[in-house]
């Protein structure tokens, strides 16, 4: 999945999360050097019933097993954490609290410890205590509603963001941050991660370009009306002959233009949003619908063909047994999201 660095080599982690958000965020940590002790109830993580997903989440940590209802387990895990840095766990509210694990009762025994706790909703508000699951945190964060397809249908994504973008990323972001101030104050703290909220953050460019467009649409911009969810004819995705899909991003007019000349087109290259090509517009809907029709004349395989060696940002979409097959991803060096070296 990732590749290992030391670079967090000395820090211990203590993780009683399960199923995909704190044992991704922790699996991230773990692939940067940490030493991650994963703490199971008996019964032990749910995710193990999921054999590839389990290995995928915790391979690297050290796998450890306590009755959270047993006084003397909870104790020996209060002496675990005498000298780890940091505390991840996933409980609803109060839970931690209900067993004596409360952040106050924690940093009276280890002042540097920082606690991260994720939650969906958060560990305060009206919707603290509520259950949610990732497409719970999609819809409530309006991430869904910017996942509609040409028909105007929300579909739902075989990928968690809410959990793994809201969730897991979020808190590595800030567990890392709160380390930091730990071991330069000697003073820990409580993370509080939403995943709901996390979501939220992450849809910079529709609060943005849905505040942009509406005053044009006279309401905000629904399916392929904003700006990078179909409105531009050089930013979208089009069908081929054999019903698969070509992505092409020529955002920028240079590759526009180098995109024209491989369709065959050159009278499309000034018709772009850089040369004033509104979106929205009767103009540019014709020209997506021109582009369209072109790419329905040839299969996938020729389109990525002609493309392969335009530097145009237009791409085949390819399937997840492709993409494994994909020289990009088929190198054990080139699989890591990040490459670091001394």
């Amino acid at each position: 999945m990732i590749g290992g660095s030391p670079l967090l080599s000395g820090l211990r982690v203590i993780d009683l999360t399960r199923n995909l958000p704190g044992p991704f965020a922790t699996r991230m940590l773990a692939d940067l050097g940490a030493e991650v002790i994963k703490v199971e109830p008996p019964e032990g993580d749910p995710a193990r019933a999921l054999g590839p997903l389990f290995k995928s989440l915790n391979d690297g940590k050290e796998c450890r097993t306590l009755d959270f209802k047993a006084e003397a387990d909870l104790a020996q895990l209060r002496d675990w954490l005498t000298n780890a840095d940091v505390l991840l766990e996933g409980f609803r509210p109060g839970i931690m609290a209900s067993m004596g694990l409360a952040f106050e009762s924690l940093k009276a025994i280890n002042p540097r410890l920082v606690m991260c706790s994720i939650t969906g909703y958060g560990q305060q508000g009206l919707w603290s205590h509520r259950a949610g699951h990732d497409l719970n945190y999609m819809a409530m964060s309006g991430a869904l509603d910017q996942m509609r397809s040409a028909q105007g249908e929300a579909t739902l994504s075989n990928i968690q963001w809410g959990d793994l973008a809201g969730g897991s990323s979020m808190a590595c972001i800030a567990i890392l941050a709160a380390v930091f101030k730990a071991r330069h104050s000697g003073t820990g703290c409580h993370v509080d991660v939403s995943m709901t909220h996390g979501l939220w953050a992450h849809q910079v460019m529709p609060q943005a370009t849905s505040a942009m467009l509406a005053p044009m649409l006279g309401k905000p911009p629904g399916a392929r009306e904003d700006l990078l969810n179909g409105a531009l004819p050089c930013y979208n995705l089009y069908t081929t002959q054999d019903g698969r899909s070509l992505a092409i991003g020529s955002l920028e007019h240079k590759f526009w233009k180098a995109t024209c000349e491989v369709l065959g087109r050159p009278a499309w290259v000034m018709q772009h949003w850089q040369r004033g090509l509104m979106p929205n517009s009767p103009e540019s809907k014709h020209l997506r619908d021109q582009v369209a029709a072109l790419v329905a004349t040839q299969p996938l395989s020729q389109w990525t063909e002609r493309f392969a060696d335009v530097d145009a940002c237009v791409t085949p979409v390819l399937t997840l047994a492709e993409a494994q097959q994909h020289p990009l991803f088929t190198g054990e060096q080139t699989r890591q999201p990040w490459t670091i070296k001394p």
